[in-house]
C-alpha cells in the first residue's frame, strides 16, 4: 500500500502529465494557425505520447490497487508567434516536467517505494529524451537564420514522425 503522499504525489504527476498533452494540442493548433502542419503533426504526436505517460503513472497506480483520482485540466498559457517559440515552449514544459520526475524520485526514495523508483527510472530516461529532442529543434531552427524555404524543410521533415505507443504501456509492477 501506497503512503498518502505518494498518491498524492502521483494523482498531482498523471495531471502534469495530462496537461502536457493539452499543452502539445495547444501547440500543435497555433502550428495549424502558422501554416506549419508539419510542426503541428509532431505536436500532435507528442501529445499522444504524454497521453502515454499520464497512463503509466494511471496503471502503476491500478496495478497496486489503489484508487485513481483525477483533477481538472488547466487552460493551456503559452505564448506562441513563431516556429522557434512553438518548440521553446516545448521544451520550457518539459524542463518542468523534469523537475516533477525528479522531485518524484526523492519521495520514492525517502518514503522506501522501491516499485515506484523502478517505475520512475524509465521516466528519467524518458525526460533526458524529451529535452535533448526539442533543445535540438530549437538549436536546427536557430541555425535557419530566418530562412524560410530551410523552415519549410524542417516542416516537412517533422511532419514524417509517426505515433509509437510508448513501452510504458507495457510495464509492470
Amino acid at each position: 500500500m501506497m503512503t498518502s503522499n505518494i498518491l498524492n504525489a502521483l494523482h498531482k504527476q498523471i495531471n502534469e502529465e495530462l496537461f502536457s498533452a493539452y499543452a502539445y494540442l495547444a501547440i500543435s493548433a497555433k502550428a495549424e494557425a502558422l501554416q506549419l502542419p508539419g510542426f503541428a503533426s509532431w505536436f500532435r504526436v507528442q501529445a499522444k505520447e504524454e497521453i502515454d505517460h499520464a497512463m503509466g503513472f494511471f496503471n502503476h497506480l491500478a496495478q497496486r490497487g489503489e484508487t485513481i483520482e483525477l483533477d481538472a485540466l488547466a487552460k493551456p498559457e503559452l505564448a506562441l508567434s513563431d516556429a522557434r517559440s512553438l518548440v521553446a515552449a516545448g521544451l520550457h514544459h518539459e524542463k518542468h516536467i523534469t523537475g516533477t520526475i525528479n522531485n518524484l524520485v526523492k519521495l520514492a526514495k525517502s518514503e522506501d517505494d522501491a516499485a515506484l523508483g523502478k517505475l520512475l527510472e524509465w521516466y528519467v530516461e524518458e525526460q533526458q529524451e524529451e529535452e535533448e529532442s526539442l533543445g535540438g529543434l530549437v538549436e536546427r531552427i536557430d541555425a535557419l537564420n530566418n530562412d524560410q524555404q530551410s523552415l519549410l524543410s524542417l516542416d516537412t521533415e517533422l511532419g514524417q514522425r509517426q505515433y509509437h505507443p510508448s513501452s510504458i504501456l507495457t510495464n509492470t509492477i
